[in-house]
């Protein structure tokens, strides 16, 4: 299935970043490594590149088991970058325990259809500090 609009384009998105929120929420590895496809790159929080869903799936298990996990995205960016594909970025602002402070990142996603259903391939957090000041 092609999507034919944004709306169509940010639905999709919006159903993926749903059910990985709620997914983290229960550190419930194998519900986040299933939103990803099996060719999957996946560079999380430290500097180990997995790879499919066994990857991602080991990268989840092996996080701290926090009290209260939660994550909310925002200045969230879509675009269909062809039949079949799409482009995502955004912020990830995590909370682990209850009255920490968020750790804040960007994220950005590339969504394929894969198998009849979206499907993340890449996925990538970087530092919101500037690495190069400009």
């Amino acid at each position: 299935m092609a999507l034919s609009d944004q709306t169509a384009t940010e639905d999709v998105v919006a159903g993926i970043m749903a059910k990985w929120e709620a997914a983290f929420s229960r550190l419930d590895a194998e519900a986040l490594a299933s939103l990803y496809s099996k060719n999957a790159f996946f560079f999380g929080s430290n500097p180990n590149l997995y790879c499919g869903n066994d990857g991602v799936a080991a990268y989840f298990a092996g996080l701290p088991r926090w009290s209260s996990p939660t994550v909310q995205f925002t200045n969230v960016r879509t675009a269909q970058a062809a039949t079949g594909l799409i482009n995502f970025a955004g912020t990830a602002s995590f909370v682990v325990n209850g009255d920490a402070e968020p750790l804040v990142v960007k994220i950005t996603w590339v969504i394929v259809r894969e198998d009849g259903d979206w499907k993340i391939v890449s996925h990538h957090v970087s530092s919101t500090t500037p690495l190069i000041e400009q």
